[in-house]
């Protein structure tokens, strides 16, 4: 069995500290590592998707932010920049605002400038590890879970995007469930959702469960509704990008036809995510912002990446894309949220605030 991959790491060389990153891009044919020595260079590597992933995205952030301070760059603007680079991830701007946070205070305690870079620096660490820690609770929640829900074992679990390692500081969110049933012998099946247009499931979610040695079967996305009808998904396991105050999640494109899926065959559909990613501040579904993303990664197949061989034309020239990278699935179709913190059944307003007024106060695991 496969070592998790490192999607994410600082490093410190003669030159200059720097970040490192597992370009994403290129897996799974190639494993190349792409270095960040400033800030517009990792702003790149986010809108371009050589790294990602909500969790993952909320380290990348305070790393930066860390970055910027020790390089001399204007800090508060590196902070703008870095939280626009996606806006419907929520974790970014998170992980941004606390390394800034502990940049500033840092700043007024009278450090000096290497004290503050220092504090932003141990605090993206502090986050690094505090979301390890959490993908281990959830792994452990998300499978205390499907044993409640499908006492029979042997999950034939349907996954859509990439939720594993390559999101997180640990094993991922939702990859992570499917991770703990394999390790214990109870995942029968693992079906990938190719997810296009950039194919996040063939290319990254199949790469992290062939290393995992996980029993998994690759399909085209609208070939799903035909795994419901036969009767072969016992429950449906996604991440989220945002999680409303409601219980709206907004999740990788496809997942919100998924939970409709699900529903009408009477099959659990569970997201699974942690507590940073729960926005109170956003009310419903509808006060999120979803990014458009570039039509020509619809009409070439596969989008070229910068700098390289444009993607084969699949579409006339000129042809207008309708490209959201996110869908909105509403709390009413959501079985469960599990959370390292938690788990929110029904998905309720009242439940997500109490959860994350938990989480706040440190009390501990609770299913609501």
């Amino acid at each position: 069995m496969g070592s998790a991959p490192v999607a994410l790491r600082w490093d410190e060389p003669p030159e200059g500290p720097v970040i490192v990153l597992l370009d994403q891009r290129r897996l799974p044919a190639e494993e190349v590592e792409l270095v960040c020595t400033d800030v517009p260079a990792l702003i790149d590597a986010i809108r371009t998707l050589a790294v990602r992933g909500a969790p993952l995205l909320g380290v990348a952030g305070a790393y930066g932010l860390a970055l910027a301070a020790v390089r001399g760059f204007d800090v508060e603007e590196a902070a703008e920049m870095l939280s626009a680079a996606r806006p419907t991830a929520v974790n970014l701007a998170y992980g941004v605002g606390r390394a800034l946070t502990a940049y500033r205070a840092s700043l007024a305690g009278g450090a000096g400038p290497e004290g503050a870079w220092r504090a932003a620096l141990a605090e993206a660490r502090a986050l690094h590890r505090e979301d390890a820690q959490a993908s281990a609770r959830m792994a452990e929640q998300g499978l205390e879970l499907l044993k409640e829900l499908l006492p029979g074992g042997g999950f034939r679990l349907l996954t859509h995007c990439n939720t594993g390692a390559l999101v997180s500081g640990g094993e991922g969110t939702a990859l992570a469930v499917a991770g703990a049933a394999h390790r214990i012998g109870e995942l029968r099946r693992l079906w990938v959702d190719e997810t296009r247009p950039l194919l996040q499931g063939a290319r990254l979610t199949a790469y992290e469960a062939a290393r995992a040695g996980m029993p998994y079967t690759l399909l085209t996305d609208n070939a799903a509704g035909s795994l419901f009808s036969a009767g072969e998904v016992d429950a449906v396991v996604i991440g989220a990008d945002r999680i409303a105050a409601d219980g709206s999640v907004a999740n990788k494109v496809g997942s919100y036809p998924l939970a409709v899926l699900a529903r009408y065959h009477h099959v659990p559909f569970l997201v699974v995510a942690p507590t940073t990613t729960v926005d109170l501040t956003t009310a419903d579904g509808g006060a999120i912002e979803v990014e458009q993303r570039p039509a020509l990664e619809v009409t070439e197949f596969p989008g070229g990446m910068p700098g390289e061989v444009p993607g084969r034309a699949v579409a006339p020239l000129g042809t207008q894309a309708y490209n959201p990278a996110f869908d909105i699935t509403p709390p009413e179709l959501v079985t469960a949220i599990v959370t390292e913190n938690g788990i929110v059944s029904p998905v309720t307003k009242t439940g997500l605030a109490e959860l994350c007024a938990r989480s706040r106060s440190g009390n501990g695991m609770m299913s609501i």
